[in-house]
């Protein structure tokens, strides 16, 4: 009788601790945190995700910076994409390794992931000199290329081609989802980046020479960077490529694919069942997650 009440004893006081140590054993999500932007002008948004260990290690993590498309903001994966939930699961059953994903706001003052064509605007430079400096600063990520990962939907999917693609030394892999590609031809560019801003419908845009859309277009479609640049530059990322077959943009993903195949550049490829939508995306998640691990991993 004694032994019992030695062990209820015993039981009752570990059981508030192993309590303690599974709650506080859960990953985290903050989606309003800020850094201050002098190429911007301004504070930017981002969202993160911390894995399930990141609060009982001190270990650093391989980071994969995740994309929204137009329309969202750095919550949009947060909210519909469930990033939490799927993350967590990948990581519980193993298909994916502990990882921290970054979300940045590409919505707020001008829309997009580029440098605007009239200047003014650099996001891009943003996203490079000051964006990943602050995430490597402030959190425990690794900072080789090898355990650097990109992956966005739509415009984001094409802030995935275009950012892997202007560096291929900073990623080890790219998972563009039913990618904005970029202009087709020059007459397709001419009509995009002419047209009024979609938050400013009122003020007046002064035309852009052809031969300055013409050389924005070479550096700002996916089409064109995969038949431009140096193959072997092209062939240092790991590519992940998605589009629904009832999707719009599937025209530009299938261009990219085809000159990826004519170059011989290693690639994904997948056209699933489906449209431009959250649930295509959501479902594309894991598998988004167990690709860029590959690359984080030791093989």
């Amino acid at each position: 009788m004694k032994a019992l009440f030695t062990l209820f004893i015993a039981t009752a006081w570990l059981t508030p601790s192993l309590a303690y140590a599974q709650a506080s054993h859960h990953s985290v999500v903050h989606d309003t945190k800020t850094l201050p932007s002098e190429i911007l002008g301004g504070e930017r948004n981002y969202a993160i995700y911390l894995p399930p260990s990141y609060q009982t290690s001190q270990r650093s993590y391989p980071v994969l910076y995740l994309l929204h498309g137009g329309g969202d903001d750095q919550t949009g994966w947060v909210q519909f994409g469930e990033v939490q939930h799927i993350a967590d699961k990948a990581i519980a059953n193993g298909t994916a390794t502990p990882m921290v994903i970054v979300m940045p706001d590409a919505n707020t003052g001008r829309r997009g992931y580029f440098n605007d064509i009239r200047g003014g605007w650099n996001y891009e430079d943003f996203f490079f000199k000051e964006f990943i400096p602050y995430i490597e600063k402030n959190y425990r990520v690794k900072s080789d290329k090898r355990y650097r990962a990109v992956a966005g939907l739509s415009m984001g999917g094409g802030g995935s081609f275009m950012y892997a693609l202007h560096h291929p030394e900073v990623f080890s892999s790219a998972c563009p989802l039913s990618a904005s590609t970029g202009p087709l031809n020059l007459d397709d560019a001419k009509r995009r980046y002419n047209r009024p801003r979609r938050n400013e419908p009122d003020v007046k845009v002064e035309p852009v020479a052809d031969e300055k859309i013409d050389e924005y277009l070479q550096q700002h479609s996916a089409l064109k960077l995969v038949e431009n640049l140096p193959a072997d530059d092209i062939k240092s990322v790991r590519w992940y490529i998605d589009c629904g077959d009832d999707d719009f943009l599937y025209e530009g993903n299938s261009l990219v694919h085809i000159a990826m195949r004519k170059r011989e550049i290693p690639h994904e490829y997948r056209v699933r069942d489906g449209g431009h939508r959250w649930s295509y995306w959501r479902s594309a998640l894991p598998t988004v997650l167990s690709f860029v691990s590959e690359s984080f991993h030791q093989n």
